[in-house]
């Protein structure tokens, strides 16, 4: 399970910094649910998934950082921006030899923070935040003095903050992502795995054309079944990744079926599909077909709201008794019951 969950976090990461290069909105928020509720599954970050976490935490405060209204942390005087600046801090501990592309994204992500504040007219969060943002050393020094007299000026469309937008911010992450792909492109899981589906002669329609089947006398096979289920799906996602991986990030992944791998990401985050296996013997291309909700599912999703706050369906899902749903059939159905109201 441990490794079947690193190697998850792998390929969510993986999916987030695709989504964030082509700036697919709705996908990256998608991928971002499942990443988070991986992240937070952790009891401790292992440290050679150190990197991923601060990458995927970076992205998401990045994607969200011209929002004021916004939290990340405890402290609401904390920007996204400046949550983000915290994790892009923790990577730069992490490798020494992106030096200026690591030196080039800080220096964007401060200055974006004072901008963001002056967009939006808070220009005494603004003074404060370049407090907090510089030292007194004398590097900083020349960035200070600027931004304090751009504050002064209340004119957010100052040349300097023109020079270093939020759009050249973006382009200079999407620069370390590339370089970050690159690096992990390699992954010994994905290798092996990849060994291990030429050499069975696995292909797409392997599962969909197979019911599982549970022999309700022998519940002592029941584990085994999951596990042979979750291992089949697991191999159909990593040769999703791979035709992402060799397409460049580039219309990658959009004619594939997505419909096994996230049944496994609902199997893999403690759901009910593989206990609708066992008591209805469905076939796992069966299993996504539209379904009524039941008076029980939707007192779930309202005490979910009512515990985590509309948004976070992640974690509804995970902590809640639902019947073969994903986070997304969840905000489908609060927004109906929204209305309904």
């Amino acid at each position: 399970e441990a490794v079947a969950a690193e190697w998850m976090l792998e390929f969510a990461c993986s999916c987030l910094c695709r989504h964030f290069a082509e700036q697919s909105g709705a996908e990256f928020w998608r991928w971002r649910d499942v990443a988070q509720a991986l992240i937070n599954g952790f009891s401790q970050i292992p440290q050679h998934q150190k990197k991923t976490v601060y990458l995927c935490q970076l992205l998401i405060r990045i994607a969200q950082g011209k929002s004021l209204v916004l939290q990340f942390e405890n402290d609401q005087k904390i920007s996204p921006l400046e949550s983000a600046l915290s994790f892009w801090t923790l990577l730069e501990r992490e490798e020494i030899k992106l030096a200026k592309l690591h030196e080039d994204i800080r220096r964007l992500i401060q200055i974006q923070i004072v901008a963001v504040h002056m967009e939006n007219r808070y220009f005494k969060e603004a003074a404060e935040v370049l407090e907090r943002l510089f030292t007194d050393s004398e590097s900083d020094k020349p960035l200070r003095v600027k931004l304090a007299t751009v504050i002064k000026t209340k004119d957010p469309h100052v040349p300097l903050l023109q020079s270093f937008s939020y759009s050249l911010l973006i382009s200079k992450v999407k620069s370390y992502i590339e370089l970050f792909m690159k690096e992990n492109e390699t992954n010994f899981l994905i290798q092996e795995a990849t060994k291990h589906v030429a050499s069975k002669g696995l292909g797409a329609t392997t599962l969909q054309n197979r019911a599982v089947k549970v022999n309700e006398n022998d519940k002592s096979d029941l584990k085994t079944k999951k596990r042979f289920v979750l291992s089949i799906i697991l191999l159909r996602g990593v040769c999703t990744f791979l035709s992402c991986v060799n397409g460049k990030m580039q219309n990658c992944c959009h004619d594939v079926d997505y419909s096994l791998f996230w049944i496994y990401i609902n199997c893999f985050l403690g759901l009910s599909n593989m206990h609708n296996v066992e008591k209805y013997e469905i076939s796992l291309t069966c299993s996504r077909r539209r379904q009524r909700w039941t008076y029980k599912e939707d007192r779930e999703l309202k005490l979910g709201v009512k515990e985590f706050g509309v948004g976070n369906w992640a974690k509804i899902l995970v902590h809640g008794n639902f019947n073969n749903r994903t986070s997304v059939m969840l905000k489908d159905r609060w927004r109906t019951l929204s209305k309904m109201k």
